[in-house]
């Protein structure tokens, strides 16, 4: 990290090197987290933005630190939280990405439109549009019609490119904004493919649901000339988790590529780790017993699990599976771990909401009855055995999505969920001030009489008959004529206001 510029050689074989680094290597998965994490690798692009190493230090060289410089901080955070939420990003789009589901001959030749509309539309002040890839499936659709669409224009051959899932693992900075095609699933799959860094998301709205989609397609070109423009976009940094499990001795025979790490008082064997968008299940699979789990958080023991599982969820999981097992919806902004059972042994096992900072472990316990599956956002789904472990923390890595509108959230519930939406609305009030009724569209001075679906008079009538047939019951009779005057008298004073 020398303060020399590079030279283009050198800078050519540091690109080079990158792009052959492995994640899947034999590597332990905590060395290439260290690599990764480096300020070597990330300060050209982000370190422009804050300084947290520098923060952080004179945090801990603060050694009396007063209860007041302690509010003044934490206060200070909020505020630089919420300036980050609300700045724009102005930067130039060069190179975007469509993600899209290859085998939707709609969407395919949806994509075929944008792309084509990408390329020739003129942007950044040149003659020509943006690089555009497109999944690299698409090369050889005969729908996406790719010698066609380079016979349009002959630049189009080095403007348009091929994506796959290494390239977007490997190298997530080449692209300045992400374009997706479709629902809900083409979002979390494009979660899928940035297992690090994500660039902005764009979901243009083609699916069945509409949580994370809220761009419409029909109007795509003025969104994206406002978004690309001089306006800039705004964006809104999703909470991920880092989901990693840990397998016991007994289980490392089955799993011998990965690298021992120490873990509370046992050692266990590291495994697959994963970044989500939406939640974590544990479930007890085809089992018939119920599912014995330790929670732990921050290495202490909360409590024992008797159910059929339990959901880990983002906020942005929130109207996901953990709605549907009886969780709370959540507001994407707040940093947040929802705890949600499936079908708990005991009712006063309720859903909660846990702080972000906390590191949250699922054991299956050595004596248990059985062991559980665990997936990440319905993908990958494994098989945990006794004394295996699945530790839960909040990602480094957020998913950035680009905002249409300030309060966007609360449309998508009350579109999809029709959230505190009645079927059918109160009748309104068509009296006036003080309980008159209106005639012909004005105040009337006058009372009008009401409408009855009973006619109280021919009631009436018709017990008074009864008297007069009845000799020696009348009485009874009159009294029962009594009742029905007051009953109409009490339905005029009721309806009137009195």
């Amino acid at each position: 990290m020398g303060s020399r510029s590079r030279t283009p050689k050198e800078k050519e074989e540091i690109s080079a090197a990158i792009s052959r680094f492995d994640l899947f290597s034999s590597t332990p998965s905590m060395a290439r987290l260290a690599a990764l994490t480096s300020p070597c690798y990330f300060h050209k692009r982000f370190g422009d933005a804050i300084d947290i190493e520098k923060v952080l230090d004179e945090i801990r060289q603060d050694v009396q630190l007063s209860h007041s410089r302690l509010m003044q901080t934490a206060a200070s955070v909020r505020e630089v939280s919420r300036q980050l939420q609300r700045r724009p990003l102005k930067r130039a789009v060069k190179n975007i990405m469509i993600v899209t589901k290859a085998r939707d001959n709609e969407l395919v030749t949806l994509t075929r439109e944008l792309a084509q509309w990408l390329l020739a539309t003129p942007r950044n002040g040149k003659d020509t549009g943006v690089n555009v890839w497109v999944d690299a499936k698409l090369k050889r659709s005969r729908r996406f019609d790719v010698e066609g669409l380079l016979q349009q224009d002959p630049g189009f051959e080095a403007m348009l490119s091929y994506w796959t899932p290494d390239l977007c693992l490997e190298r997530p900075e080449l692209f300045d904004l992400v374009i997706t095609l479709g629902g809900d699933g083409t979002v979390l799959y494009t979660s899928w493919l940035f297992q690090r860094i994500v660039p902005p998301v764009l979901a243009f709205s083609l699916g069945s649901l509409g949580f994370l989609t809220n761009f419409d397609y029909q109007s795509y070109k003025p969104q994206l000339n406002h978004i690309m423009g001089d306006a800039g976009m705004r964006v809104n940094m999703r909470m991920r988790f880092t989901c990693t499990v840990y397998r016991s001795a007994a289980s490392y025979t089955s799993h011998p590529s990965t690298a021992a790490q120490s873990f509370g008082t046992h050692s266990k064997i590291e495994g697959e780790t994963h970044e989500i968008l939406n939640e974590l299940v544990i479930d007890r699979g085809p089992s018939s017993y119920i599912s014995s789990l330790d929670l732990y958080a921050n290495d202490s023991l909360l409590t024992r699990i008797s159910a059929d599982g339990i959901i880990l969820s983002t906020p942005t999981g929130s109207t996901a599976y953990s709605l549907s097992a009886g969780g709370s919806l959540v507001h994407p902004d707040i940093p947040a771990i929802l705890l949600t059972p499936i079908c708990p042994h005991t009712l006063s096992f309720r859903p909660m909401l846990l702080n972000d900072d906390m590191a949250l472990k699922v054991a299956i316990p050595s004596n248990g009855r059985g062991g559980a599956f665990v997936s990440f956002d319905g993908k990958g789904r494994v098989q945990l055995g006794r004394g295996d472990e699945v530790v839960v923390r909040a990602s480094q890595y957020p998913f950035p999505t680009v905002m249409g509108q300030p309060m966007e959230w609360f449309d998508s519930i009350s579109r999809t969920l029709r959230w505190n939406t009645r079927a059918a609305e109160q009748k309104q009030w068509e009296g006036g001030e003080g309980g008159e009724f209106l005639e012909d569209g004005q105040h009337s001075t006058k009372r009008a009489e009401p409408d009855f679906d009973i006619d109280f008079d021919e009631e009436l009538d018709d017990v008074s008959g009864l008297d007069s047939g009845y000799g020696g019951s009348g009485s009874a009779h009159s009294e029962v004529g009594a009742r029905v005057q007051d009953v109409r008298k009490g339905a005029w004073s009721l309806e009137l206001g009195g």
